[in-house]
């Protein structure tokens, strides 16, 4: 992502979003009934060619190699993740770590009930955000935003400065940033996690990683990161499933679940589209 230009990945997954809310709510892998709202004029014009080209608009998505399918089985799982915690009784708030087009806030406005939801990003993509929804009516939120260019205010600084005490049980989204982060940004990330995390707090998060089957398909996967480099922002880390728990272990994180694309395809889908299958989403507890 360029310094001053808002993020063009955060606007694709919002369009996947929006994408999916033209079908049938049986069809459906995500309801998000906002994410029309942040499209630029272009993103608009490229679904309402989708929506009314029906077939060809499904084979644009399948050309993707099920990316799309994927961010929305993403934001699904997440979700789930996010429900289950707010169903607890207990205290506890939410921190988005970059945030985006993310609508979260007015989506579980019920559920929150009154607690307080972080959102954590990048001045530009940020600030677009919110000259959009100064012109939305949206459901009353304590919803509190924290503008930082992560790299000259700490995250641990932004956060302090943006409210976020230590010690409260918290529910920390990362989606769709750690595959642009070095190693080492992501082990300080999750050591600002358990420093601000109180007892019950969790993590849902994603990460990609390197498909290593020796065929077509998986050479087609293999050079998807390089799609996303021709929009300036580039792929920099992953890390296999099967080694992603020794990985959180050694950051005093508790891995709970892994949840790769047969299972997100398993539990999401319903019709025949198919889900990236070089990335995969976790759950797990913090501290």
């Amino acid at each position: 992502m360029k310094d001053d230009a808002p993020s063009r990945t955060a606007e694709v997954v919002c369009l996947a979003r929006a994408r999916d809310q033209s079908r049938s709510p049986d069809e459906r892998i995500l309801d998000d009934p906002y994410a029309r709202s942040f499209l630029s004029a272009f993103s608009r014009a490229a679904l309402a060619t989708a929506d009314a080209t029906g077939k060809v608009g499904e084979a644009i998505e399948g050309w993707a190699l099920g990316l799309l399918p994927y961010v929305l089985c993403r934001h699904r799982y997440i979700d789930d993740r996010l429900a289950a915690f707010l169903a607890d009784p207990a205290p506890g708030r939410v921190v988005l770590l970059g945030a985006g087009y993310d609508s979260r806030a007015w989506r579980f406005a019920d559920a929150l009930n009154g607690r307080t939801i972080y959102e954590v990003d990048h001045p530009a993509t940020a600030g677009r955000k919110e000259r959009i929804v100064a012109r939305m009516t949206l459901p009353e939120v304590d919803r509190r935003l924290i503008v930082t260019d992560f790299i000259h205010t700490p995250l641990a600084q932004a956060l302090a400065d943006g409210g976020v005490v230590p010690g409260e049980r918290t529910f920390f989204v990362w989606e769709g940033v750690s595959m642009y982060l070095t190693r080492e940004a992501i082990k300080q990330t999750f050591r600002v996690l358990r420093e601000v995390a109180g007892p019950g707090s969790q993590l849902a998060m994603d990460f990609w990683f390197l498909v290593d089957q020796p065929d077509l398909i998986a050479t087609a996967h293999r050079m998807s990161p390089g799609f996303l480099s021709l929009m300036g922002e580039h792929i920099t880390f992953g890390i296999h499933p099967e080694d992603v728990g020794d990985f959180l272990r050694r950051e005093g994180l508790r891995l709970v679940e892994v949840a790769d694309a047969e299972a997100l395809e398993r539990r999401y889908v319903k019709d025949s589209r198919r889900v990236y299958p070089a990335a995969y989403l976790l759950h797990a507890e913090v501290g």
